[in-house]
């Protein structure tokens, strides 16, 4: 199967995948973001409210998104024989 754009045989362009793939990296940053901030809490120090793990997985996702979606293209390329 061929993830490309419109069935022209093209693969999709990076900044596609990483707008796709944003909201699931955001979700997952946060989450994980939280959990650390429970985790450093048992060293005593304050960690951060579910609504700044919020705020601050949406802002590394911008970045993380972009690793993520050229991590997810070579996979696709790797899996469509392309290198």
């Amino acid at each position: 199967m061929n993830i490309s754009s419109k069935g022209s045989g093209r693969p999709w362009p990076l900044w596609k995948l990483a707008l796709l793939l944003y909201v699931f990296v955001a979700g997952a940053l946060a989450i994980n973001l939280f959990m650390l901030g429970l985790l450093v809490q048992a060293i005593g120090v304050t960690g951060p409210s579910p609504v700044t793990s919020i705020l601050l997985g949406l802002l590394f996702a911008i970045p993380g998104s972009w690793v993520t979606a050229r991590w997810v293209r070579r996979l696709i390329d790797e899996a469509e024989g392309r290198r």
